[in-house]
């Protein structure tokens, strides 16, 4: 196997993450990932700009990106993969994401100033609107901060997580459309957890795959670092009774969760599926300079 280790799900700056896009490439060399992908959430700025930051003896890299999506069904997160970074499509898909995402930014800073008297510097509000993609963690950082919360997650499920946000959002079948006009490749990601504690199993699950299939859904991320061998051994026999695509990921985001790079949930000899080798060999891949 030309990619004994593979990473294909980590955040940057650009989303939620802590390491920089010109850092990344080489904490994935540090760890010995021979694969890579990075999957920022709404945003495909790292699918444009990592191609040309790749040096020789880098990784490989696949462009990817991290679609917060919901219907009235519950709520999905789907990976897209070897897109094309100027494709009109997935910039349309990821220009809305984005505006939806600015809406709620607006929304909850307005709701913790209204209902607790939360407030920051008017340099650090600049700030976080001048981030490629600022959600949750960021507000909640500024929060821990200046005093307004004990730690990040207190500050979540206390205070930003109070507000109930109307119901506008991105849809799953506009994220799939999208990546695939692009000639990329639709993943759900961490395809068992819904929202919050939301655990998907057996016949709901079954049910959520074949309709994503639908809209066009290729693939599920069969091996993630959340995921115990019972999800794992779950999710690979759906991909491969639906003839889908398998992809692996960590879902790293520096210091901002406690997972670690290149952790994908793969056992040392086990044996890969059909359908990741089949991803590996069918996506588009953006080879390290060999000179």
């Amino acid at each position: 196997m030309k990619y004994p280790k593979i990473d294909l799900h980590m955040h940057t700056l650009v989303s939620d993450g802590t390491d920089a896009l010109e850092e990344i490439t080489a904490r994935v060399r540090e760890k010995g990932i021979a694969l890579f992908s990075v999957t920022d959430h709404d945003a495909i700025k790292a699918g444009s700009m990592i191609p040309g930051l790749l040096e020789k003896g880098d990784p490989d890299f696949i462009t990817g990106v991290e679609f917060s999506t919901r219907d009235e069904r519950g709520k999905y997160h789907v990976l897209g993969y070897g897109y094309d970074p100027a494709s009109g499509a997935i910039r349309d898909v990821t220009e809305e994401g984005h505006r939806l995402r600015m809406k709620k930014v607006t929304a909850r800073l307005e709701f913790l100033r209204r209902e607790f008297g939360v407030s920051f510097p008017e340099g650090e509000t600049e700030a976080l609107f001048g981030m490629d993609n600022p959600g949750k963690p960021h507000i909640a950082n500024l929060m821990v901060k200046y005093g307004f919360a004990a730690s990040k997650e207190t500050a979540i499920r206390e205070y930003i997580d109070k507000l109930r946000l109307p119901n506008e959002y991105l849809r799953p079948e506009e994220a799939i459309k999208g990546i695939l006009a692009s000639g990329g490749i639709p993943v759900l990601a961490h395809p068992s957890y819904g929202s919050g504690d939301q655990l998907i199993l057996g016949e709901e699950m079954e049910e959520r795959i074949r309709r994503l299939k639908a809209f066009g859904l290729l693939g599920l991320e069969g091996f993630y670092s959340g995921f115990s061998r019972k999800l794992h051994r779950e999710i690979l026999g759906f991909a491969e009774k639906f003839d889908l695509y398998v992809t692996a990921g960590s879902d790293y985001h520096g210091k901002n969760k406690l997972v670690s790079l290149g952790d994908v949930g793969e056992e040392d000899g086990e044996e890969r599926p059909e359908g990741l080798i089949r991803f590996i060999k069918d996506v588009q891949i953006y080879e390290s300079p060999a000179v």
